[in-house]
Formats: C-alpha cells, sequence, structure tokens
C-alpha cells in the first residue's frame, strides 16, 4: 500500500497550496510564509515505493559549519527534539546544511489526510514558531534560553490535574528556604 505522490498532491489541492512535482526524486516540493524563516521550503518525499514517508524543510539555519557556537547549537537542536513530537533535526557535515524532518515508515498502511495535515503542520509550527527563535538566539548568544513556553504548559497541566498543587509546592519551597535546606538558586 504505502502513499504515492498524487494522493499527496490531492491532499495539497484540499489544502489550496501550490508545490511542483520533482518525478526523478520522487519528491513534491513547496513552501509556506513564515516569521522567523526567509525561504520556507517543504519537500514531501517517498521512498521504497511509497513505504517510507517524509516531509522535511531543507537549509533551514544557514552558517553553522564554521560558527563559534556550533556545539551549542546543534545541542539546542537535540534539544527541540527531545521536548517535541514527530521532529527531528539532520546536520549534513559535509556542507553544514541543516533540515528539520517528520519521518516513518508506512508500509502496508495508508498516509491518510489527517495525518497528512498534523505533519505538516507540526513540522511547520514547531520550526517557525518554537525552533528559530530559539536556535537565533543561540547563535547570536551561545546559550540556549531553554522553552519557556515548555515550562509554561508543564505548570498548566499540572494546575488542571491537580487544582492546588502549586500552591501547595509554593509553599513547601518557601518552607524549606526559611529552613535554610533550599537554596535560592
Amino acid at each position: 500500500m504505502g502513499a504515492n505522490l498524487k494522493q499527496i498532491a490531492n491532499y495539497l489541492d484540499n489544502l489550496g497550496w501550490e508545490y511542483r512535482f520533482d518525478q526523478e526524486e520522487d519528491r513534491i516540493i513547496t513552501g509556506v510564509e513564515a516569521d522567523h524563516l526567509e525561504d520556507f521550503l517543504i519537500v514531501v518525499q517517498l521512498d521504497e515505493d511509497g513505504k517510507f514517508f517524509r516531509v522535511f524543510a531543507p537549509q533551514v539555519l544557514a552558517g553553522v559549519k564554521e560558527h563559534p557556537y556550533k556545539a551549542s547549537i546543534l545541542q539546542t537542536m537535540l534539544a527541540i527534539s527531545w521536548e517535541t513530537k514527530m521532529l527531528q533535526w539532520e546536520y549534513d557535515p559535509s556542507d553544514g546544511e541543516i533540515r528539520a524532518i517528520i519521518e516513518f515508515p508506512l508500509e502496508d498502511s495508508i498516509l491518510t489526510e489527517r495525518q497528512f495535515h498534523r505533519c505538516l503542520s507540526g513540522l511547520i509550527q514547531v520550526v517557525d514558531s518554537v525552533a528559530l527563535p530559539r536556535l537565533q538566539q543561540v547563535m547570536e548568544t551561545g546559550e540556549d534560553p531553554g522553552n519557556i513556553e515548555l515550562g509554561e504548559r508543564l505548570l498548566l497541566s499540572i494546575q488542571e490535574e491537580a487544582p492546588g498543587l502549586l500552591d501547595l509546592l509554593e509553599k513547601a519551597i518557601e518552607a524549606r528556604k526559611r529552613r535554610g535546606s533550599f537554596s535560592d538558586e
């Protein structure tokens, strides 16, 4: 079963997107306007006769190969992969290309329109709204600001799942500080 480019083109048509076929590479190339990336290209590629699906944004970040904060940039990419669903980062040491990618085997399954939309929107949202602002800051300072939104979501989740727990934790932290058994840091 798997998928085919005609099926994916139909999904893009339903979204009203423009795209072009690259039959030689068995892929579709499209793009979107983004806030943090000038040319946000998106490649949808099928391998193994449609049994392996991948959607990726090539050349997401330039200038990393010789960058003085290269290690911090790559470490932040790994941290973002850890903190998010589906999204992975790839680095080509030969030319310094960095790409964001979502890929998985389809084998004997079909790629549903809903799955495709989730992959496409997830790639766009995480790269443009979460990763690029954070990576750009690392490129400027060498320091990863962390994912503040992730911490806020965690606190919201705790608040929703266990009402009153945050107040209890705050009081416990203050009590430990007063006893001197918890540092202010």
